[in-house]
């Protein structure tokens, strides 16, 4: 069937349901569940669009071998540093794995370069900025993300370091802007990680709103009553949904049901492991290295910031 008569059936479908579909939105759960999902993607979205913007500027315009010369020789080191580095470098984790992946190919050592592949999207001035906007009331849940995840960062890179093999980290292919103008890089990364983030905002949101509009209060008041399983599932809900960490922050406010320790797992987790994060990690250091990487960083980041939010928050 060809696209125009695709689209005319389409179109006559909507007309045709429109009055039950006018129906269904003026409901208390529809309603309910548009208030949620709106609010979250407005408050979201000029940080994901901000965070895109330097991210592509950072990857452009910022060579690779400038964080070579800036890291300490000895890897012990550079790992601290390269993990502090993410806090004054904007961009979320769609521009860090290739940025980490350029600093491999230039002879960073690996440990340096997967600690800043963890910290820059969780710790970045726009991140930190939103997690304040999103926590108003909750100044500490700043704090407690930035310690959190700089502290994981810079665990998984010492644990790197330590018991990781060359022959688990793939080298690193070239990056898909590589040859083309500045110019040109600068708008097909924006292009792209818009796109891509904001796909992820969108089905983020509705997430969030599906939670708030349908899920029976009693089993997400039975679900934050027990620290265990709040936690569990905020990390899980991490994974699976897979927000830009310019965008969490929002999403982690609108679970108002849950503790602060379990908020902050969900914004140390995802930044740092999700599933768009897993196949990025697969494609550009091989899946060997994801399948080890991943539970890894999974654990440590539950940890981290569980022992953090204990003593923060």
């Amino acid at each position: 069937m060809s696209s125009p008569l695709v689209l005319t059936a389409a179109l006559m479908l909507a007309v045709l349901a429109q009055s039950p579909i006018r129906s269904a939105l003026g409901t208390p759960v529809m309603q309910s569940w548009t208030t949620v999902f709106v609010a979250v993607t407005l408050q979201a979205l000029p940080f994901l669009v901000l965070g895109v913007l330097l991210s592509a500027a950072i990857a452009v315009f910022v060579p690779p071998s400038f964080f070579a010369r800036a890291l300490p020789a000895r890897p012990a080191l550079a790992v601290p540093v390269a993990g502090l580095a993410g806090a004054v470098l904007p961009g979320c984790e769609c521009a860090s794995v290739p940025v980490a992946g350029a600093l491999v190919r230039r002879g960073v050592t690996p440990a340096a370069a997967l600690a800043f592949l963890l910290s820059a999207p969780a710790i970045n001035p726009v991140v930190l900025t939103a997690t304040a906007v999103a926590f108003p009331r909750d100044p500490e849940m700043v704090l407690g993300r930035f310690l959190a995840s700089l502290l994981v960062a810079c665990a998984m890179g010492w644990l790197w370091q330590r018991l990781g093999r060359t022959d688990w980290l793939r080298q690193p292919a070239h990056g898909a802007h590589e040859g083309a103008t500045k110019g040109e890089s600068f708008w097909n990364s924006v292009r792209h990680d818009t796109m891509h983030a904001g796909g992820f905002l969108v089905l983020g949101a509705m997430a969030a709103a599906t939670l708030k509009a349908v899920a029976p209060a009693a089993w997400l008041r039975t679900a934050a009553d027990n620290p265990l399983v709040s936690v569990l599932a905020l990390a899980v809900l991490a994974v699976l949904l897979s927000i830009c960490s310019e965008a969490d922050a929002f999403v982690a406010a609108s679970l108002t049901q849950f503790s602060l320790t379990a908020k902050l797992v969900f914004l140390v987790v995802g930044p740092m492991i999700d599933l768009k994060l897993f196949a990025m990690q697969a494609g550009t250091f091989g899946r060997g290295f994801a399948l080890r990487f991943a539970p890894a960083t999974f654990a440590l980041a539950i940890t981290g910031a569980v022992l953090t939010g204990t003593v923060l928050l």
